[in-house]
């Protein structure tokens, strides 16, 4: 999500409030919003380096909607103006044909005046943004797009758990996931340190849940588990630092770090990370906390790879269902542990 917009600097005085105002269109099976489900018809653009974007990948990859859904992926950093598509050859989206994505935000919206994030979901036809709702896209995915699914899709947001996941969620997202962020955005030192608090309370108490269960909800992955993994990935790399969230590492917390491993390792999830870009990200385009501009070498991100041990707890990754085949070759991490 990490939204640009034309203010220069993240950080306002006292508590930092996420802009939570987002295109709400939905892409669904019956096109009640106006855009029916087609294969095809529609471009998710994302960024490695973005959390909330981050778990479209991964959701993408899980239920296999490769060629029912392209995907074109924006560059590490942004200025103002928009995330940019400059990964490939010109600096241009080879499909929708733009090097700012936000030419698609205007061209539905002319004058759009919040900030251009990702995800978001083009129409190719018209090269209109349809949605950056990035909580509801992921949700869709599993529920609207289901005819698209790859044979021995997992069921990531099953009816029978799913009052269980939107709770869980809530506070994954608010002292979590949103958490971090009100502690790196965070304008004066008690802002800081109720979010500081907020967020650790959370992290203690996903550890105890998580002590004696595999995943977040039930036996098998869910929406739950993508949705707080994004966030542990990035957790040391570079919240720890960057945000000021110190008071442990990941690496220090036994069960969310285990747990975090057990999830890198399962295919669809590790296999979506670019430590590198996620890095940059945060440490050349926050220039209001980390002026300079200069992406820190460290921490040795290597140990993700460690075994975790929790298979000996109750579930498996995918409940009746299959992994994901590899990633396919243009949408290969390469080089994801380089600094």
């Amino acid at each position: 999500m990490s939204g640009t917009s034309e203010t220069a600097g993240y950080i306002e005085p006292g508590a930092y409030e996420r802009d939570t105002n987002y295109i709400t269109t939905r892409i669904t099976a019956d096109g009640r919003d106006g855009y029916p489900v087609e294969p095809g018809r529609y471009r998710l653009v994302a960024a490695r380096a973005c959390p909330w974007a981050n778990r479209t990948l991964i959701v993408r990859r899980l239920l296999g909607l490769e060629d029912a859904l392209s995907l074109g992926l924006c560059g590490p950093t942004h200025d103002q103006r928009s995330w940019t598509f400059d990964l490939g050859p010109g600096g241009v989206d080879p499909v929708l044909g733009v090097h700012f994505l936000r030419d698609a935000y205007l061209a539905r919206f002319p004058g759009y005046p919040r900030g251009i994030t990702v995800p978001a979901v083009v129409d190719v036809p018209t090269g209109q943004v349809v949605t950056n709702d990035y909580a509801q896209i992921t949700l869709d995915f599993s529920t609207e797009w289901v005819r698209h699914h790859r044979p021995g899709a997992p069921q990531l947001y099953p009816e029978p758990l799913r009052a269980e996941i939107d709770q869980v969620n809530r506070r994954v997202y608010t002292e979590v996931n949103n958490g971090v962020y009100r502690c790196g955005f965070a304008g004066d030192q008690d802002s800081y340190d109720a979010a500081y608090d907020r967020l650790f309370t959370a992290l203690d108490w996903l550890s105890e849940r998580l002590s004696d269960r595999r995943y977040l909800v039930g036996e098998a992955i869910t929406e739950a588990d993508v949705r707080l993994f994004t966030t542990l990935a990035r957790f040391d790399a570079v919240y720890h630092g960057h945000f000021k969230c110190n008071r442990t590492k990941l690496t220090e917390m036994p069960v969310l770090w285990a747990y975090a491993r057990d999830l890198f390792q399962t295919p669809g999830f590790g296999d979506t990370i670019d430590f590198t870009q996620i890095k940059q990200h945060y440490y050349m385009v926050h220039t209001d906390i980390n002026p300079t501009g200069i992406v820190p070498k460290g921490p040795e991100l290597s140990g993700w790879l460690i075994p975790h041990g929790r298979e000996t707890l109750p579930g498996t990754p995918f409940g009746d269902g299959t992994p994901p085949p590899p990633p396919r070759p243009a949408e290969q991490v390469t080089d994801q542990f380089a600094i």
